[in-house]
Order: structure tokens, then C-alpha cells, then sequence
């Protein structure tokens, strides 16, 4: 029953994979999911030291660090009886596979977040995604494997060639479904890209170069008894297959659907091992986890948080218009203003367009081997500013993994005690009022010249960054880079500031 589904190399099939390569490269490679899924896989694959080499895998990005943590204790694994509060322990109780496809899984669904563009059907794909990793991981937790993560990875990945259409290819994924109508996207897929959405989605995962498992369990089952030869990646694709068809049917949290999940439960549970009673109840408490946790799904708002999200969502619109008008004001003043008034400009703008409670502007002096506030925006900054200063020899804190890695970071909740490492003692002595932050980095040629940091307080108790806003924050910090590039030497910067 091991088997994989081959792809007709056909033209049309040729043809559309090169434009799905030609759109990946035009929008970057996706460069941070392929460095990390390489080191990830190196770390698996029984290199030497191979759990040492997954705790710097891991710990090399604060955001994945602190996600690995939140799972290891949750309660998935509260079997164990105990806190887990170190990479290193988390690898050792739980083993290096298991923390190796739980980073795969969050970096999959980070990457592939970040490179959504502006369309609604693109995020549904996307929830729809994590929703059957959801419901994989409580399925998986409740046939006791050894590695529910594999379990996720591969539920995810079951949506892959959705997501990668959606994503990559818009047009098409419009003409498909106004072709399918009511009736099944995949034949008319086939038709018109010369690949089904699950071929797409293996050609995609070659292409990263993932693991042979997990391309194998990505494959669609259909429900039944256990053939003879019956394996693990065959386990994996039954795993996958339920867990995405029952994403479909969860995700507008209706009777239909949960009529339906009860079927698909039926069907499954030869091949899981795994009685029907116990699938629904494991499906229940994704579903529970869900309604948490997913943004735009129908299941995740019952009408008063549908309320509320229209309005968050009003005021993110204002303030993206801040955003874009500030930076169209960057622009046009680009060609006569210093870095210092860019720099200011470029901290009101996002001090306004993202109603940060605190916005401050840090440079850096060489001469002196310091980080400086010279100016601060929001509640208490002027009092704030002179006390903000830090040395730029490197620490192993956020701060310099920001500046390292040349690319903005939002911490989504600095107080989390798993993430106190993370923190540098001038930030917690000054500024650790704030819930969460964002940190912009402003390098020129490779080298750090500063940074633009802006954070709230418990006025803002849930905060997220839409791509919109990820892609005017590094516009902004570009027109900020280019006057420091148009003014060297960099220490000039700090006596026009």
C-alpha cells in the first residue's frame, strides 16, 4: 500500500511548475523557511551531536524558541510531569524528531504566513492548514505515538498545493473554482495546470527538499480496512487525509459539519486504529483549540467577536493609511533629507500607523561602542530616552538577534517567562511595561547603524502584524537605509539626529 503518486510530467504540467518556481523566486525563496528547514534537517538526520545541533537550530530564533517551549508544555505533553523550561530539555524529554517536525510545522506555517499576500482566500487556505494540524496532533495524541508532530507536518502539508495556488498563482485559483462551481476543484485543476492540487503540493515539498516520510504521508487515502502491508507513511497519510477533509467540514462550525466529521471518523478509524467515539472527542478539542486560536475562520467568531473584529479591523485600516502616507511623505523628502529627520519621520509614522504606546529611535556610535535613544515618542519617552543606551558588543538577547538576522521581529508577548532569557537587562529595567514589540533594524552594507523600536502596553491586549503592515514597516526602514548609504560616514548620523 506504500505507494506515491508519480506526476505527469506533461507540458502543461512543466509549464506550471516553472511559473510557480519563477513566482516563489520573485517574492524571495522564501528565504527563511529554506535556511531553516536545511538546518532543521540536518539536525534529524543523525549528524554528529545531533541534539546539540537542534538546541542552536532551535535557539538561533527567538520567536521559534519561544513556540517550541509553549508546546512542549502544553498540555499534549503533560504526561511527563514536568516544566520544561530549556531547548535542550525539551529535545531530551521529547527527542530530537519530535522537536525537528514541531519546528518544521511552526516554520511552515511562519513562512508561509508571511509570503500570504492580501487575499482572503489565501488566509482561508492557510487556517484551514493549521486547522488540520490540529486536529492531526489530537488524533495522534490519542493513538499514543511516539511523534505526534510528523503527524501535523504531514496534515499540513496535505494542503500545500492549496495553499501554493492560492498564494503563487491567484488567477488561476479563480478560474478553477469558478469552473468547479459546486463540484470538486481538483478535475478541473488537472485540466487546466496539468497537475492536481495534491501534485502540486508533492512537487513542492521536493522542490524544499523535505524528508521522504513526510512526502510519502502526503499523499490522499481513501477510508477502509487496513490492506496487509499496511506501514507507517501509509498511518501518516490516513492521519493526513481525515485531518484536512475534516478541517473542510469544521471550519464554519455548523451541524453539517459535524455531522460530517462523524462520517469521515467512521471511515478513518480502521485505518487510524483509533475507535470512532475517540476520533470525535480527539476532533473536539481541536476544535475547542481552534475557536481559540484561528483568526477569520466562521468556527474561531460567534457574531460578538465578529463585532469586535470589525472593529479592530477599522482601526487597522486608519492606521494603514497612516502608514502609507507616511511613507509616500518619506519618499518625496528623501532626496534632501538627512538620516536624522528620516529617522524621525520614519518613528512618528510608525508611532501613529501602529498606535504603539512607546516609539524610540536608537543609533549607534562606533567610536563609542554604543546603542542610544535620541528620540522617543508616547507615554513617559522624554523621561525615558537618556536612560536608554546599551553597549554593542554582541549578548545573546533579542535585540541583536534583530539586528543579526537584518529583518523585523514582533514579539507577541514579551512577559512570557520562557522568553525572560531573551531580554536584555536595559530593556526590563526601562521598558518592561510593555505586553509586546516590534524591533526594525536599520543596516547598512551588513553592518548595524541602529534601530527603531515601538511597543504597547495592556491597553493593547491582543496585537498581530498583517503582511500590509510587515511590508510598510520594511519600506519604511529602506527609505531610512538609503539616506544613511547617501551620508557615510555612519557616525554622522548621531550629530544629525
Amino acid at each position: 500500500m506504500n505507494q506515491t503518486a508519480t506526476i505527469e510530467r506533461s507540458p502543461k504540467a512543466d509549464a506550471t511548475l516553472a511559473l510557480l518556481w519563477e513566482r516563489i523566486r520573485r517574492r524571495g525563496d522564501m528565504p527563511g523557511f529554506t535556511k531553516a528547514i536545511n538546518a532543521i534537517l540536518s539536525s534529524m538526520r543523525g549528524e554528529d551531536e545531533r541534539d546539540f545541533s537542534m538546541t542552536q537550530t532551535v535557539l538561533s530564533d527567538p520567536v521559534l524558541t519561544q513556540k517550541v517551549l509553549r508546546l512542549a508544555n502544553s498540555g499534549m505533553y503533560s504526561a511527563f510531569g514536568q516544566r520544561i523550561n530549556t531547548v535542550s530539555k525539551a529535545i531530551l524529554v521529547l527527542g530530537t524528531e519530535a522537536i525537528g517536525h514541531l519546528a518544521l510545522g511552526l516554520k511552515l506555517i511562519e513562512e508561509l504566513s508571511k509570503s500570504t499576500p492580501d487575499s482572503l482566500q489565501a488566509h482561508i487556505e492557510m487556517e484551514k492548514a493549521v486547522l488540520a494540524g490540529m486536529v492531526a496532533h489530537q488524533v495522534a495524541a490519542e493513538a499514543a505515538t511516539r511523534d505526534p508532530e510528523e503527524a501535523v507536518v504531514c496534515s499540513i502539508l496535505h494542503s500545500l498545493g492549496r495553499m501554493m495556488v492560492t498564494f503563487y498563482l491567484p488567477e488561476h485559483w479563480t478560474l478553477m473554482q469558478q469552473a468547479a462551481g459546486a463540484g470538486a476543484i481538483d478535475p478541473i485543476a488537472i485540466a487546466q495546470l496539468g497537475l492536481s492540487l495534491e501534485q502540486i503540493g508533492r512537487a513542492t515539498a521536493e522542490h524544499w527538499g523535505l524528508p521522504r516520510n513526510l512526502i510519502a504521508g502526503m499523499r490522499r487515502v481513501e477510508p477502509g480496512e487496513r490492506a496487509a502491508d499496511f506501514g507507517h507513511d501509509d498511518w501518516l497519510a490516513a492521519v493526513g487525509t481525515m485531518s484536512s477533509q475534516c478541517a473542510e467540514s469544521l471550519w464554519h462550525g455548523d451541524e453539517a459539519g459535524a455531522e460530517q466529521v462523524k462520517v469521515l471518523a467512521a471511515g478513518f478509524a480502521p485505518l487510524i486504529g483509533i475507535e470512532p467515539d475517540n476520533i470525535v472527542g480527539a476532533i473536539e478539542k481541536a476544535k475547542v483549540e481552534a475557536a481559540a486560536d484561528l483568526s477569520i475562520a466562521p468556527l474561531a467568531n460567534p457574531p460578538e467577536k465578529r463585532a469586535r473584529a470589525a472593529a479592530v479591523t477599522r482601526m487597522r485600516e486608519a492606521g494603514n493609511k497612516i502608514l502609507l502616507n507616511g511613507v509616500a511623505d518619506m519618499r518625496d523628502a528623501a532626496a534632501q533629507a538627512t538620516p536624522g529627520q528620516m529617522v524621525s519621520m520614519a518613528i512618528e509614522t510608525a508611532y501613529h500607523g501602529l498606535s504603539f504606546t512607546r516609539a524610540f529611535g536608537f543609533l549607534r556610535n562606533r567610536r563609542d561602542g554604543r546603542y542610544t535613544a535620541k528620540i522617543g515618542l508616547g507615554d513617559n519617552a522624554k523621561t525615558l530616552v537618556p536612560q536608554l543606551a546599551f553597549d554593542d558588543a554582541y549578548e545573546p538577547n533579542v535585540f541583536f538577534a534583530a539586528l543579526g538576522s537584518d529583518r523585523v521581529i514582533f514579539i507577541e508577548n514579551a512577559r512570557d517567562p520562557k522568553f525572560s532569557s531573551k531580554l536584555p537587562g536595559w530593556w526590563k529595567g526601562s521598558l518592561s511595561e510593555a505586553r509586546c514589540f516590534v524591533i526594525i533594524p536599520l543596516c547598512t552594507r551588513g553592518e548595524p547603524v541602529g534601530f527603531i523600536y515601538g511597543d504597547w502596553d495592556d491597553r493593547f491586549p491582543s496585537v498581530y502584524l498583517s503582511q500590509t503592515e510587515f511590508s510598510l514597516l520594511n519600506e519604511l526602514r529602506s527609505l531610512v537605509v538609503k539616506s544613511v548609504e547617501r551620508r557615510q560616514p555612519v557616525e554622522a548620523v548621531a550629530s544629525r539626529a
